[in-house]
């Protein structure tokens, strides 16, 4: 995994939560829907969709974690 890819892909999913919640205010549910887009984003980025076996499980689980933290402090602060 790596830094940029995380960044990258969580603040994808912040934008995505804002087509998805029709407004880019701050809000409790807005700050939902990105974490679990930045999460679903990270998923499909590390092939969990894909793959499916325990040895996957030391690159999916840290993306899909970084994505989801990063959508969800990028949508406190849009």
């Amino acid at each position: 995994m790596s830094i940029h890819k995380a960044v990258g892909l969580g603040l994808m999913g912040n934008e995505l939560s804002k087509k998805i919640a029709g407004t880019s205010e701050v809000s409790a549910g807005r700050s939902v829907v990105a974490t679990g887009t930045g999460a679903a984003l990270g998923a499909a980025a590390s092939g969990a969709l894909v793959v499916a076996g325990v040895a996957a499980a030391p690159v999916v689980v840290p993306l899909v974690m970084a994505t989801g933290v990063v959508s969800f402090v990028a949508s406190l602060f849009d």
